[in-house]
């Protein structure tokens, strides 16, 4: 059986994608194999960060004992852990439960979107300002369909035309929800309505992280 190093475990409600705003269960993995420049879970992805070892077996207890129908399943970069389709498997045979996979753009999904009673992903576009465009996987994107979820991190009005292009390029708002989000604090989310307002946007969705004005920005387990 398979050994997952969770680093947080949680229920909240999820602050970005499809599904903001509705009660979900977080399993927080440790580990991930990119450098963000604005990332916010650094101290998940380090090697030696502190983490709760568990099975398959026993996250989908916990899950089950919560009493919440949907499942996040984070990181870090989750689908890099050893045996991650094991987990993914375990939580799909539960057909009452929804398992949405944050995923970071550069890890192959194909795989996991094979299994039977499949996840959901929103799966990153990191554009030139997190350091890591250069490591996306467009291929991914033939692989999505309308219960995933494209996600564009903006550190700066200079990336809202490139957010289009590859929108438009890869045809991603006729597949799947395309959404543009702010690195939280460093562009006024007003001036990302007015870029979707002034070049009609309609297929691509504005998305604040829900959490970080509940809570304090940096507050961990919400």
């Amino acid at each position: 059986m398979a050994v997952f190093h969770v680093v947080e475990k949680f229920v909240s409600i999820n602050g970005e994608g499809q599904h903001a705003g509705e009660l979900a269960v977080f399993i927080r993995l440790r580990g991930c194999n990119l450098k963000c420049s604005y990332c916010d879970t650094r101290w998940a992805c380090t090697e030696d960060a502190k983490a709760e070892e568990m099975t398959e077996t026993e996250i989908v207890s916990y899950v089950i004992s919560t009493g919440v129908k949907r499942v996040t399943l984070t990181g870090g970069e989750p689908l890099l852990a050893d045996n991650a389709i094991d987990l993914l498997e375990a939580l799909a045979a539960h057909k009452d439960i929804f398992v949405e996979i944050e995923t970071n753009g550069s890890v192959d999904i194909h795989p996991f979107a094979e299994i039977d009673n499949s996840p959901a992903f929103t799966l990153d576009y990191k554009l030139k300002g997190s350091g890591m465009e250069d490591r996306m996987l467009t291929d991914n994107f033939k692989y999505l369909s309308s219960k995933d979820t494209v996600k564009f991190v903006c550190s700066d009005v200079s990336e809202f035309d490139r957010v289009c292009e590859i929108v438009d390029k890869y045809r991603i708002s006729d597949k799947c929800t395309a959404l543009i989000s702010p690195v939280f604090g460093r562009i006024e989310p007003a001036d990302m309505v007015d870029y979707l307002i002034a070049h009609k946007r309609n297929d691509i969705r504005l998305q604040l992280q829900l959490h970080k004005f509940i809570w304090d920005p940096n507050k961990r387990g919400v």
